[in-house]
């Protein structure tokens, strides 16, 4: 007798319309046994561990299936988001922007290079990926895994085709990728209120307004550096006494750093965001309206001030953190201190991808091998978090 548990039929029809949109026949079948070698018990989740447990006379063709072939992750992409909307979209989800590190030996592997690597809290060689987590009451489910490709390889195409880098890939600083993918997830119509990054996005004054210009609300932490302006700084346009007319006013007052404004007009307060399995959590926090300095450079290359926005300072035991935040004027701040805690979820996702579902266990070479494992591996937890929430649901 050949049965199948109960989580083997749950994944048949998972799996049904991710299947379906591969579109060539025959590629179900690799599909499938990829899936299963992801979710079984296995130190290891690159491809020979995964075939020698679910089709060990088939190694060849799972490696060709996973690292060979230039089959396109669109049309999966888009199945993936409609299920992960399914289960976690809404107006309290929360979109959050990230990157996980890799790090690998050598220098063949794409996109690898000397880089910052938070697996390990420091620089070294690895591959950075771009991630795009779904969110909502501490539920997490990635929806977008893409290779940050630094410059030293978008500039050399011989070492790009090596890796069967698309010709249409060049080089994208991080926060464009994040834009690109949220441009693309709306597209495929996950739902979300608010969009949450660190400062390695949150930093980019350019990738606040493209958020901005979306129409989309969102929470970033920034660096203590960042200049801002008191609320009621105004432009003033000087009389030029020769010469052309200036097009390009003046602050009426000079931005100083988040940390001296927050020295200077924040006030502590602890403020509780929610209640933890241990108890309320809280934490010291200086809430102010500022406007950033991240509007047109004047001639003296000083930034006019941008929009309203909430800056932030949480206070902790050995160092301050120093957010921004577009919530509305009248936002409480609970609802902006929850809305800062919230990024956290993707931090325990990306944990969980690697450890038990091998993200960073790919041993290919190659741009597409990378998009498929990775892929394959966001597929491998949203089936997960889907059985757990229909677990817990049954046991209620």
């Amino acid at each position: 007798m050949n049965a199948k548990l109960g989580w083997e039929q749950r994944l048949d029809g998972w799996l049904a319309p991710f299947l379906r949109a591969l579109g060539r026949k025959g590629r179900d079948k690799w599909a499938k046994l990829y899936m299963q070698g992801l979710l079984l018990p296995g130190e290891r989740k690159s491809i020979t561990p995964i075939s020698s447990r679910v089709a060990p006379d088939d190694d060849a063709q799972l490696n060709h299936f996973i690292a060979a072939s230039t089959w396109d992750t669109a049309p999966l992409e888009q199945v993936l988001a409609e299920k992960v909307d399914a289960l976690l979209g809404g107006h309290d989800a929360h979109l959050i922007i990230d990157d996980t590190g890799i790090p690998k030996k050598g220098d063949k592997s794409v996109g690898v290079a000397h880089q910052y690597c938070g697996a390990l809290g420091k620089n070294a060689n690895s591959q950075s990926l771009v991630s795009l987590t779904l969110s909502r009451d501490e539920i997490a489910a990635p929806v977008g895994l893409r290779l940050f490709l630094p410059e030293s390889w978008a500039s050399d195409r011989k070492r790009c085709a090596a890796a069967k880098v698309p010709a249409k890939i060049g080089y994208r600083s991080k926060w464009r990728i994040a834009i690109d993918e949220i441009d693309r997830v709306m597209a495929s119509g996950v739902r979300f209120g608010d969009v949450l990054a660190d400062a390695g996005y949150g930093m980019c004054g350019e990738f606040r307004r493209e958020l901005s210009a979306r129409g989309l609300t969102w929470s970033v932490g920034i660096l203590r550096t960042q200049n801002v302006y008191e609320l009621d700084t105004t432009i003033e346009m000087p009389r030029a006494s020769r010469g052309r007319p200036r097009k390009i006013g003046v602050p009426s007052n000079s931005p100083i750093s988040a940390a001296d404004f927050i020295e200077a007009h924040g006030r502590f307060r602890y403020v509780t965001w929610r209640t933890g399995t241990k108890g309320p959590l809280r934490g010291e926090f200086a809430i102010v309206r500022v406007r950033p300095a991240d509007g047109i450079a004047t001639r003296d290359r000083i930034h006019l001030p941008g929009d309203h926005v909430w800056l932030v300072c949480e206070r902790r035991p050995n160092e301050k953190k120093y957010y921004f935040s577009n919530l509305p004027a009248t936002a409480s701040k609970r609802c902006i201190v929850r809305a800062i805690k919230a990024r956290w979820a993707c931090e325990l996702a990306h944990q969980q991808l690697k450890e038990e579902l091998g993200l960073d266990h790919f041993e290919g070479r190659s741009w597409y091998g990378l998009h498929h494992h990775a892929l394959f591996t966001m597929i491998a937890f949203a089936f997960l978090q889907e059985s757990r929430l229909f677990e817990n649901k049954s046991a209620a």
